[in-house]
């Protein structure tokens, strides 16, 4: 390469399938928080993409594992692992924004539907379970870090404090028989945490 010239940058078919890639996914969550999980289809993610169905068929089987994707880096992206240094202030920020949901139905109903997919179509169940386990793995780490500042005791069940927080949490966006509401994640997470404390300090 002549000297002061620049690199230039390669343009082959990883870089665009990547763009593809991308866009599938944009256009996933855009049309689900737009028309509700229900009446979202392949064919309308592939015209907002501007891609194939051909092309999104090679990376997802179906509608739902396309979807749980695109909901997956949205999450990942709004909901922001908190170290505030506080146990109390982590767990609340976080349940916070998982209550949020509530406040937009058709992100409410896109999770509904993904529940349902997942009891209905074992092929996708493993990897919703999957999806399920990389928000508990957010709420163990914020246990943990608890556990070295010495704010839990190190014999605490912290699987079993997360298990709480989540079954409130999908029991009643499920059933919907109690309000779910981001006011009410502080009294939430007080009964979580007063499961956590010793009996003696109780």
């Amino acid at each position: 390469m002549p000297t002061g010239q620049s690199p230039t940058r390669r343009t082959g078919g990883r870089i665009r399938s990547e763009d593809a890639h991308d866009a599938v996914l944009a256009a996933a969550i855009e049309l689900v928080e737009e028309l509700g999980y229900q009446a979202v289809t392949i064919e309308r993610i592939a015209a907002r993409a501007d891609v194939a169905k051909s092309t999104i068929y090679r990376w997802w089987k179906s509608k739902a594992p396309l979807v749980m994707d695109a909901y997956r880096r949205a999450v990942e992206q709004r909901m922001p692992e908190p170290d505030t240094g506080s146990l109390a202030d982590d767990l609340t920020a976080f349940t916070t924004a998982l209550y949020g949901v509530t406040t937009h139905p058709l992100r409410l109903q896109t999770l509904r539907g993904l529940m349902a997919q997942a009891q209905l179509d074992p092929a996708f169940a493993e990897p919703f379970r999957e999806w399920v386990e990389s928000r508990r793995a957010v709420v163990l780490t914020m246990l943990a870090r608890a556990v070295q500042r010495g704010e839990l005791p190190p014999t605490a069940d912290l699987d079993a404090a997360t298990d709480q927080l989540f079954g409130l949490f999908w029991y009643r966006l499920l059933v919907g028989h109690q309000p779910l509401e981001p006011a009410q994640a502080t009294d939430h997470v007080d009964q979580v945490l007063h499961g956590l404390r010793p009996r003696h300090s109780r």
